[in-house]
């Protein structure tokens, strides 16, 4: 995985953390392997939309992987509750 240098474990850690994050921003109802899900997917996510956007990442390691996670968890939040309307 070591995407923005974090390994698989920091990674599942990490991303639970930014999904909860995203949870109690978001004021959205989701369990614990849904944060954990969100948060990682959410920073593979925002990784390939700045990438496409021609920015680079937010930097390396924990923080800039509980950042771009946590926005992503966001994004993906977002985008979830404008699918279901």
């Amino acid at each position: 995985m070591d995407v923005n240098g974090v390994g698989w474990i920091a990674a599942i850690i990490i991303g639970g953390l930014a999904g909860w994050f995203a949870e109690m921003f978001m004021k959205s109802n989701t369990g614990i392997f849904m944060n954990v899900i969100l948060g990682i997917v959410g920073a593979v996510v925002l990784n390939a939309i700045l990438r496409a956007l021609n920015f680079g990442p937010f930097g390396v390691g924990w923080t800039a992987y509980l950042i771009t996670g946590f926005i992503g968890a966001c994004l993906l939040i977002w985008a979830g509750r404008l699918v279901r309307r």
